[in-house]
């Protein structure tokens, strides 16, 4: 009878309903902000979904998807580490597509300053915090716009290993200004400069698909839908043309 009943059970197993996994997301430190309110406008849609978010910088992200963690989407602050997850074939083929073209700001929680190319050059914002250009896309950009200034050599730069890390050091007054996304700081008060855009490489990023289950693929298009679209844009990004 025993027997009976066990192998009735696995009989009816494939026609239950199990719950699927969580959607496990990767995303760069710069787009923590805008991918909660997108998690929460998907929720919103459907209702059940569970997405569970992992924040940090690009490099660091890329080397734990190479080492093999079980992730089903990357949101990188680059192009080149999804390129190079295409070329080892990590990816779910033609999944990499650009989700937001980043804008690099430098921002001071002080108001009424004039930042901008005089007050870096005169040395006057000093701790001035950057991104690990290493491993931070944004902190690459900010490399680029201090190589188009005479910053003193008085000035001590304090790098952070993501955007995140660099916004907490200027945040808390250990840093009196420095370079970050625009979308960190757009509410934040203080002063702000939008260095020119020819003056740093284009911050293109890139989303990829690394497993091609159905809710992964659900909340993957989703981020291309135009609801997402919009809401990218009003968080302080410019968008690719389609």
């Amino acid at each position: 009878m025993f027997r009976f009943a066990c192998c009735a059970l696995l009989m009816a197993l494939p026609l239950l309903a199990w719950p699927e996994a969580p959607v496990r997301v990767a995303v760069a430190a710069n787009f923590a902000g805008p991918m909660r309110q997108l998690v929460a406008d998907y929720q919103s849609r459907h209702a059940g979904a569970e997405v569970a978010v992992s924040v940090g910088s690009t490099g660091k992200l890329y080397a734990q998807i190479r080492q093999g963690a079980p992730l089903d989407l990357f949101l990188a602050a680059d192009e080149a580490r999804p390129r190079q997850l295409e070329q080892q074939e990590r990816i779910v083929a033609g999944s990499r597509r650009t989700y937001a073209l980043g804008v690099l700001a430098l921002w001071s929680r002080e108001p009424g300053l004039a930042l901008g190319a005089a007050l870096l050059n005169g040395g006057e914002l000093t701790p001035l915090a950057l991104a690990n250009a290493r491993t931070a896309p944004y902190g690459g950009a900010a490399e680029a716009v201090l190589t188009t200034l005479a910053l003193p050599d008085s000035v001590t730069l304090v790098r952070g290993e993501n955007v995140g890390q660099t916004f907490q050091f200027i945040q808390s007054g250990a840093a009196r200004a420095g370079f970050v996304a625009l979308s960190q700081v757009r509410e934040a008060g203080g002063s702000l400069w939008l260095p020119p855009a020819a003056s740093y490489p284009p911050i293109r990023q890139q989303a990829v698909l690394l497993d091609d289950r159905p809710a992964a693929r659900a909340f993957y298009d989703f981020l291309f839908s135009d609801a997402a679209r919009q809401r990218i844009e009003a968080a302080g990004y410019r968008l690719e043309t389609p």
